[in-house]
């Protein structure tokens, strides 16, 4: 059965989408069946394995108004093992339309149960923001990761997306725990960035990721090419990075070492 993982933070910028488009994709390289869900209305882990949001038939947003089947939107990628349930545009209309339905927060939890035993991995990229498909979100994921970007403020807004997360714990999904905290957009010459990690890791003991993503050009290009990074420059940082960031969940969700 699927292991649901939301890739979360309101804060924009933070290396939500890169993460979870990569880790996705290091995942499936890796041999793990793993699907990756594109929860944000700008659909930028759409476009990021290649696919264009403005040619698909359908998206998670028919899904979540009940209009389709996730097995029928549901995409492969270009990169094996890696299926992707694509977004577009139409999402902003879903956080208005779910208010009025019934089991408006479990939509995502309803849609993902058909489809779940298929993958070993499902990583949910949420939108930048507290609203009704991040809550959606949380609700059907067994794990959220953090990423945390080795910058000023970087822990504003953290502990309201902590309590956001205990209230759902306490509320509609007891089981959601914390996969990790991630330290993104490291840059080893800085003071501040070293700084940052060391307030994170001080701060949030036993829940910070020993892997951090180090700034790189690469990772940044690669989008535009509507690539994972491992497809676009496997012998990058970024390449690297994300590879270890996987073989650490693997480790951690009680897989053996890969190699």
């Amino acid at each position: 059965m699927g292991k649901i993982i939301a890739v979360v933070n309101q804060k924009g910028g933070v290396g939500k989408t890169t993460t979870a488009v990569n880790l996705a994709a290091s995942l499936a390289v890796l041999d793990h069946k793993t699907l990756l869900i594109d929860s944000d209305p700008q659909a930028n882990a759409t476009s990021g394995v290649g696919i264009d949001a403005g040619e698909i038939q359908a998206s998670v947003y028919d899904c979540m108004i009940g209009n389709a089947q996730a097995q029928d939107v549901i995409q492969h990628t270009a990169v094996p093992n890696l299926d992707i349930f694509p977004a577009n545009i139409n999402l902003v209309g879903a956080e208005v339309e779910m208010l009025s339905m019934d089991r408006k927060d479990y939509r995502m939890r309803d849609i993902l149960y058909e489809v779940k035993d298929q993958y070993d991995f499902i990583l949910i990229d949420c939108a930048p923001s507290l609203g009704q498909l991040t809550v959606n979100s949380l609700v059907a994921a067994d794990s959220v990761i953090i990423p945390v970007q080795c910058e000023y403020f970087a822990l504003e807004g953290l502990a309201k997306l902590l309590n956001t997360i205990r209230l759902i714990q306490s509320g509609i999904n007891s089981h959601l725990s914390i996969e990790g905290i991630l330290l993104t957009m490291y840059d080893s010459r800085l003071k501040l960035a070293n700084a940052v990690v060391e307030e994170v890791q001080q701060h949030c003991k036993g829940i910070v990721f020993s892997t951090i993503i180090a700034r790189n050009i690469r990772l940044s290009e690669a989008p535009s090419h509507g690539k994972p990074i491992i497809a676009y420059d496997i012998q990058s940082r970024g390449t690297v990075n994300y590879l270890n960031l996987a073989k650490e969940i693997l480790v951690n969700n009680g897989y053996e070492q890969q190699h």
